[in-house]
């Protein structure tokens, strides 16, 4: 008597499915072929998308920096916390004798935003950086709830900017780690230059995706801000850096457990 065929194996999730969601929105950022991030548009042939889940989770990121811009030029003496370059300027034109302008504020801004990506940038230096981006993103997203409990509670604009810009600094320095090609979440500089001067691809859509993406989370900030109600654009920012948090932990995990 022969013995029983071993049980079939059950089928397989297709693979879209098992990758998830996040996955997949990333190969559409970084599809496979020649295009997918050398400085003239170009990349490595047909290497696809290494990063994982984590690039739409950066234009995320983006619109959060929209958001808080919009609320501390807006609202908190005209000054950014995310937008760096701009701060530098505003420092100049303060220090020139521009009444508008705040040179405590933007000096400010510009201290936390360095001391956010110090910390980044050093601590657990020896971890993936992928793996950091869950926990600073959490910890990003305990500041910006900080910064609206002061705004809430009446506390002073510079303690404000202090935790907005510490939060942003944060940010930035997990991005700068990632190193993912034109996901910056801050600097649309690069990426409109990239538009105009290189031929379209692959690098292409993300730089567009980019600008559009932190033009929609000023337009977001601005109309909440000039609707009388900066809170609400923070509660919204916290919520989304919540989300990323727990996404970015998630799909890193899921990354490091091979497929069956």
């Amino acid at each position: 008597m022969e013995p029983d065929p071993p049980p079939a194996a059950p089928p397989r999730a297709p693979a879209a499915a098992r990758r998830g969601v996040l996955h997949v929105l990333g190969d559409l950022l970084f599809p496979p072929g020649p295009a997918t991030g050398s400085p003239g548009g170009g990349g490595s042939a047909g290497a696809g998308n290494p990063h994982g889940g984590l690039p739409p989770l950066l234009i995320v990121l983006t619109f959060v920096s929209g958001l808080v811009d919009a609320v501390s030029y807006l609202g908190l003496d005209h000054v950014f916390v995310a937008n760096m370059t701009g701060n530098v300027a505003f420092l100049g034109f303060a220090l020139a004798g521009d009444r508008s302008l705040s040179a405590e504020a933007s000096a400010v801004a510009l201290g936390a935003f360095l001391a956010g990506a110090l910390t980044a940038g050093r601590l657990r230096s020896g971890e993936r950086p992928a793996g950091l981006a869950g926990p600073l993103v959490a910890v990003q997203a305990v500041l910006v709830g900080a910064a609206l409990a002061t705004r809430q509670s009446g506390g002073g604009q510079l303690a404000v900017i202090v935790l907005l810009a510490l939060g942003m600094g944060l940010q930035n320095g997990v991005v700068h780690r990632l190193a993912v090609p034109d996901l910056t979440t801050t600097v649309v500089t690069r990426a409109l230059t990239g538009l105009a001067a290189d031929r379209w691809g692959a690098a292409s859509v993300r730089r567009l995706v980019t600008v559009l993406t932190l033009l929609a989370g000023a337009l977001a900030g601005g109309a909440l801000t000039l609707g009388g109600d900066p809170r609400a654009a923070l509660a919204l920012a916290t919520a989304l850096l919540l989300a990323v948090a727990l996404s970015a932990t998630l799909t890193t995990r899921t990354a490091d457990r091979p497929l069956r």
